[in-house]
């Protein structure tokens, strides 16, 4: 077997079931989980339906690349969003569907990673906390993932600026999120043009995972995009760069498995070809139930809402007893906690019967403390009132804490 299995991290749900396991929390209790980010509001119907008027093309092998018709949809979709130019987008060469974003992000590390230089391993970039695919997904390409510290005097962003040239040099793959898991924070088109900037200096590739993209938090100010930013550098090629997008956040769709990656042309041309060996491709009804969801609106919008008054209740509840990020985009808040996160989310399953998910879960230790220590992560996906309720027994349980302090 790869012997590079043996250096990945137990998955951060693994360690979450050892740590409840042989705890019994009081059965008065319904469990409440805000541990997993599985979306639980209702699918759409419409898309339902269309899943269920094509089902007879269950009995055809889709292709690799997908029907045009679901990446003009996609492309069309792009444009509209971030506000790109109309035809910007080339369905043809700069759009693949992929079966949602986290096998494409695994999948696209595989095939971005170059083993050439026989010198020092390459370097994936990659915010810390992080989405654990990130790391992953380096470790068995054969790179070396680099953490870089999302810290509160950065608003939570990975600073850029702060990284040594060496690690630039080596660097063969810069992973983004953004708007970020767990921490919410949505990077600024400078930020992420100055991303740009460092990929063409140091010949990179810049990746951003933007599956949250489409939960926020202010009607009016969607998150910017990585094409957003390169179509306003001038660069129409979108030279270097690629996105993720799924369904499964924007859509209340986990289960349908249906996202994509756009950009650079010759980058999804050799991540196509990686992909016809790989074997993913998106069965023909996910397809048309796709195009449904890409080419609707009105449902997103209807899911924001209900994100929101969720966030003002939970939070109206919470910002007496726990600081945290005043929350942007995606659906988790990234609160500090008055113990350590490990016997913070420890205690509080087994008095209050909530599941959170520890920080440190999230994150490696970094040259001064590890960002993910003292925090967890919370997410709000349940109904509003089971998250009220959790809520209420965790501020009954920071109110129980003797002389809580909340670290730093």
């Amino acid at each position: 077997m790869n012997t590079d299995l043996s250096k990945l991290h137990p998955y951060p749900f693994e360690r979450l079931a050892d740590l409840k396991s042989g705890i019994h929390p009081p059965t008065h209790l319904s469990h409440i989980s805000l541990s997993i980010g599985e979306p639980k509001h209702p699918a759409p119907d419409f898309v339902k339906q269309t899943l269920i008027d094509n089902i007879e093309s269950i009995g055809r092998y889709p292709t690799t690349r997908g029907t045009s018709e679901l990446r003009q949809a996609i492309s069309e979709w792009l444009e509209k969003r971030f506000d790109l130019k109309l035809g910007s987008i080339d369905y043809d060469t700069q759009v693949l569907p992929v079966c949602g974003t986290r096998e494409a992000i695994f999948a696209f590390t595989q095939a971005s990673i170059s083993r050439d230089d026989m010198g020092a391993l390459p370097l994936v970039v990659t915010p810390n906390p992080f989405y654990q695919i990130y790391e992953g997904a380096a470790i068995l390409a054969g790179a070396q993932p680099y953490y870089l510290d999302c810290n509160p005097a950065e608003d939570f962003i990975p600073d850029l600026s702060a990284v040594p040239i060496d690690v630039w040099e080596r660097c063969q793959l810069l992973q983004l999120c953004s708007p970020g898991n767990p921490t919410g924070a949505v990077m600024s088109l400078a930020q992420m043009q100055h991303a740009i900037e460092l990929a063409d200096r140091y010949d990179f590739i810049v990746a951003s995972d933007e599956c949250y993209s489409e939960v926020y938090l202010n009607e009016s100010a969607p998150p910017p995009g990585l094409l957003q930013a390169c179509e306003q550098l001038g660069r129409n090629d979108y030279s270097r760069c690629v996105v993720f997008h799924s369904l499964s956040k924007r859509s209340n769709l986990p289960g349908l498995r249906s996202g994509f990656v756009a950009g650079d042309k010759t980058l999804i041309q050799s991540f196509f070809s990686y992909r016809t060996y790989h074997g993913c491709s998106m069965s023909l009804p996910v397809q048309k139930a796709s195009i449904a969801a890409w080419q609707d609106e009105s449902h997103t919008i209807k899911n924001r809402a209900l994100y929101r008054d969720k966030f003002n209740a939970v939070t109206e509840i919470l910002t007496t007893c726990m600081d945290f990020p005043d929350p942007q985009a995606s659906f988790y808040l990234w609160p500090k906690t008055p113990i350590d996160d490990i016997d913070f989310a420890q205690q509080l399953f087994a008095q209050q019967n909530v599941t959170l998910l520890p920080g440190q879960f999230l994150s490696r230790p970094g040259a001064n403390v590890n960002p993910g220590q003292n925090r967890v992560r919370m997410a709000l996906v349940a109904s509003t009132k089971e998250c009220v309720e959790a809520a209420l027994r965790i501020k009954q349980f920071i109110s129980s804490l003797p002389n809580p302090q909340v670290n730093n």
